[in-house]
């Protein structure tokens, strides 16, 4: 195979750094890349990446090297998915001297407010890229702004345009992110991905779940409920039964600059903006329409069904004699049906996913912040129903339902319905 050419540049405002790069297998045979603490000409892809430089110099040979890279196998080398925050910084402390730091640059909403707190943004970056180079550790940015876009935001704008509650962050990390990232850690020649998620894996019956973090406060599991288990065999979570107190400590102690960093948001491509007005900004417009009761008495009028979620009470704006919520949106008849707080109530939830492992019961968690609660669970083709013991208010179809047996999640889909 003949010497591969990787050019790659970076720009602020006025300031602008490039890089061009011959290689031949896994090595770079010649290099041209002014602004890096040394010259990469005989070095690997891998000892390439942990090159530091200026802030543009080091964008520049990110983006050369990502497309090309890959790494010779060794049973010590972990990859560690890099947010710039303080989680997976204290992770890839934990990986040793072999490790290599891996951070996904995603699309933002470029008229969001605070795009610098995004896990994905590019301030995140140079932080996760700052810390791996501060240990003397390789750290590669994969672009996949565009993959993410179609992947990830345009469902999330065609599921409020349908009426529906969609939650990104579960479609990320479900049908997006931890693909990607074992992806690499492959390519990187490593053994194992780590990520700083507090969430744990459980093995049941020769499968690996996910399970709960130690820390209730902090746990994640949930939000990887939709993490396909085919991919846990090359996945582990050295914080899983830390505290943020005590990963917070463990980085102040390594000296590293992000220990007192704030937490990212979620659905971080909103970067800070409000959903609606990121919807607006998407190609949403407002088709007027009838607010209705559950017998279909129109009482009211509405500006787009997207703006409403179940078991809303503000913006209803119809006088009632006692408060109104959202109990679901129809776009048939692009209606919103309104009803007293008791109608919010469900007891019976379907969902289109996948029973991971069979249980008959088990416990229920139907939104990140809700409790856990006891239910019947029965598959069915595509998906599942769950019968609950108690009902649940505001069960909004887009959002997923986890079940849970003991600490473990066992299934998990997107909510297609609900009823009493």
């Amino acid at each position: 195979m003949p010497p591969l050419e990787l050019i790659g540049d970076s720009a602020r405002g006025a300031d602008y750094a490039a890089v061009r790069l011959v290689v031949d297998g896994d090595r770079i045979v010649e290099a041209d890349a002014p602004g890096l603490e040394r010259d990469l000409a005989g070095l690997t892809l891998l000892d390439a990446a942990a090159v530091p430089g200026t802030t543009l110099a080091a964008d520049a040979l990110a983006n050369a090297l990502a497309p090309a890279f890959h790494a010779e196998p060794s049973p010590a080398r972990i990859a560690v998915a890099m947010s710039g925050g303080v989680d997976s910084a204290v992770a890839l402390l934990r990986a040793g001297s072999d490790a290599i730091g891996v951070t996904l640059r995603l699309w933002l909403d470029p008229a969001g407010p605070s795009a610098e707190r995004a896990c994905c943004s590019p301030d995140a970056v140079i932080a996760a890229r700052e810390t791996c180079h501060r240990l003397g550790l390789p750290h590669v940015t994969l672009d996949l702004r565009e993959a993410f876009r179609a992947a990830v935001v345009q469902p999330f704008v065609d599921g409020y345009a349908a009426g529906l509650t969609p939650n990104p962050c579960m479609r990320c990390n479900g049908v997006f992110r931890f693909g990607a990232l074992v992806a690499f850690a492959e390519r990187a020649g490593a053994r194992a991905l780590w990520t700083g998620h507090y969430a744990r894996i459980v093995e049941r019956e020769g499968m690996r779940l996910i399970g709960c973090g130690a820390d209730a406060s902090k746990d994640q599991s949930y939000m990887l409920a939709t993490v396909d288990p085919a991919l846990l065999h090359r996945v582990a979570f050295p914080l899983a039964e830390h505290t943020k107190s005590d990963t917070r400590a463990e980085a102040a102690a390594a000296g590293l600059a992000v220990a007192g960093r704030s937490e990212s948001q979620e659905a971080c491509f909103l970067a800070g903006a409000d959903y609606r007005a990121f919807l607006e900004r998407q190609g949403l417009e407002a088709e007027p329409g009838a607010i209705v009761d559950e017998r279909g008495t129109v009482l009211g009028r509405h500006d787009g069904i997207w703006r409403y979620t179940p078991g809303q009470r503000r913006g209803i704006g119809v006088a009632a004699p006692e408060p109104l919520y959202a109990l679901r949106t129809d776009r048939a008849t692009n209606a919103v049906v309104v009803g007293p707080r008791s109608a919010l109530a469900s007891t019976v939830v379907h969902a289109r996913g996948r029973v991971y492992l069979p249980v008959e019961r088990g416990h229920a968690k139907l939104r990140y912040r809700s409790q856990p609660v006891p239910a019947r669970v029965e598959p069915e083709p595509g998906g599942f129903t769950l019968r609950l013991e108690r009902p649940v208010d505001a069960v909004a179809p887009g959002q997923v339902a986890a079940v849970y047996d003991r600490d473990a999640i066992v299934a998990a889909g997107v909510i297609a319905g609900s009823s009493g």
